[in-house]
């Protein structure tokens, strides 16, 4: 058996190789006038000429493949007609191929056959196969799976879903919330929530642990109203939690998916089609036991599906104390905080962070601004969006930063009058911007911290940035930036007013206050 999958590889390797038209006049008439054994020998050539007119077929081409595939589906040889349907998919099924592989699940020789059938209807299947699949027998619980792709495909096709994000939660008995984010953000989100005058009345904070807020809801409220909160990373409903040593793991974890609690909350906040991704969160769970966990939730409750693609939830299982907590996250896209976000550059900072850092700075009335490395100009939005801003400079080194930032200002409506933007380095600034000694009150920056964008001497950077912020800063001014390393103010009039350690994808910064004393 070995051998011949060895075989197969190498004609696949040689003739995909090939042009369509050599694989059709050639190759195939040879393969259909062969024997078993010849057949079997050049059973490559079915993937390769599927590959083939993917890739570079006209879609005549596609055509005539994708109808010499459904005819291998009658091949005596199991090998060919698994070959066969591997290869349909790839190029686009049609009514006729359907059927053709529907014929198949009457008489399927062995349980490697059925699951082949269920990979190839779960990608080409339509209203027929949900059709033959009702009228199956039991015995073929693997293509329970496919029921539930098909329909998500068909569903994600006739109206794609989409988050309702004013409909009013009522029911908040027992519900708990988590406002989850980057580990250190946490009490950026907690000191926002508390000073929101209309939403602190609302909610109770019940914990805080790193890069998770948890909540509970006091009064109905809307997802519209914690979208106000623009330092949360995800909004999380916990649905369960399964714990550790519990023994039918799957089964427990499927029922919670499969809960009151899960339809009730879908069937509100969902316009369409409740549809979900599974997702297990800091550990690795094989790809088996994950479709095992969403066919045993399909069994239990068919309206609720799981589909990987496009869907309007996710189901997270993070590894907690307690156990595997169970959570139900909205993907609401674009992010409606920050739909100002029309261009970026590479190591932009998260907008929940750039919003911390201005939320950090602090408001002062008149404020003038000024961010030496803007990026996309996120952190300027943001302190803008708080008001008292008399004016804002944004400098780069890079021209397509600038583009980026003057982009994202317009569509955040900040006017040319209060922004001015400066392509050079920062340490020229009195040449590429005129600021004088003492002009600025506040600078809020994400230098380059040494990962994507790689610097020479990222401490002499630093150090410099220091000593710059000194010289421009008024009595009184702020400097907020994301440090990347253990250096402190070597100014002494430099004063450390806040440090928050934040992870920022794997490698851990300091976010930090200094104020220039009077």
């Amino acid at each position: 058996m070995k051998q011949s999958n060895n075989l197969a590889k190498e004609v696949y390797k040689q003739l995909r190789k090939e042009s369509w038209e050599v694989l059709w006049e050639r190759e195939v008439p040879r393969f259909d006038a062969g024997n078993a054994e010849t057949r079997l020998a050049r059973v490559g050539l079915v993937r390769a000429i599927g590959v083939v007119a993917l890739e570079k077929g006209t879609q005549q081409q596609k055509r005539q493949t994708r109808e010499w595939l459904a005819r291998l589906l009658t091949d005596q040889e199991e090998k060919v007609r698994r070959y066969a349907m591997n290869a349909l998919p790839k190029i686009g099924g049609s009514v006729e191929v359907e059927k053709a592989v529907l014929d198949l699940l009457d008489k399927p020789e062995g349980t490697r056959e059925v699951e082949q059938l269920s990979h190839t209807l779960s990608k080409i299947g339509g209203q027929a196969t949900l059709q033959k699949l009702e009228s199956l027998s039991d015995g073929h619980e693997v293509l329970h799976a496919v029921e539930q792709k098909v329909k998500a495909q068909l569903a994600r096709e006739e109206a794609p879903a989409r988050i309702r994000l004013t409909a009013k939660i009522k029911a908040t008995r027992q519900l708990r919330i988590h406002l989850r984010s980057r580990r250190g953000m946490e009490l950026f989100v907690r000191e926002e929530l508390q000073r929101h005058a209309r939403l602190n009345g609302r909610f109770k904070i019940v914990r805080t642990s790193p890069g998770c807020v948890a909540l509970s809801a006091l009064h109905p409220f809307t997802l519209q109203d914690l979208y106000e909160l623009r330092t949360l990373g995800s909004i999380h409903f916990v649905l369960g939690v399964v714990a550790k040593n519990e023994a039918k793991q799957t089964q427990a974890l499927a029922k919670i998916i499969a809960s009151e609690r899960t339809q009730l909350l879908c069937r509100k906040l969902t316009q369409g089609q409740p549809r979900y991704r599974l997702q297990f969160m800091r550990v690795k769970v094989s790809a088996r036991k994950v479709q095992s966990i969403v066919n045993e939730a399909f069994l239990q409750c068919p309206d609720l599906l799981n589909d990987p693609r496009q869907s309007p939830w996710a189901i997270e299982i993070y590894p907690e104390k307690v156990g595997l907590s169970v959570e139900l996250r909205p993907r609401v896209l674009p992010d409606p905080r920050f739909t100002y976000r029309k261009d970026d550059v590479p190591a932009s900072t998260h907008p929940p962070l750039a919003a911390a850092m201005a939320q950090l700075a602090g408001v002062q009335a008149n404020d003038v601004v000024w961010d030496p490395f803007c990026g996309s100009g996120l952190e300027l939005i943001e302190r803008a969006r708080l008001g008292g801003v008399a004016s804002i400079l944004a400098t780069d080194i890079d021209e397509n930063a600038i583009e980026a930032a003057r982009l994202n200002f317009a569509s955040a409506g900040l006017s040319n009058d209060i922004v001015e933007l400066r392509r050079g380095d920062f340490r020229n600034y009195e040449k590429i911007t005129g600021i004088a000694s003492g002009s600025i009150s506040l600078i809020i920056a994400n230098p380059p911290l040494g990962r994507r964008v790689r610097t020479e001497d990222l401490k002499g950077l630093i150090l410099e940035l220091y000593h710059i912020a000194a010289k421009t800063l008024c009595p009184g001014g702020r400097l907020v930036f994301i440090n990347p390393l253990k250096i402190d103010s070597p100014v002494s009039s430099l004063k450390l007013k806040a440090r928050h350690v934040v992870d920022l994808g794997g490698f851990d910064c300091r976010v930090e206050k200094w104020v220039l004393a009077s």
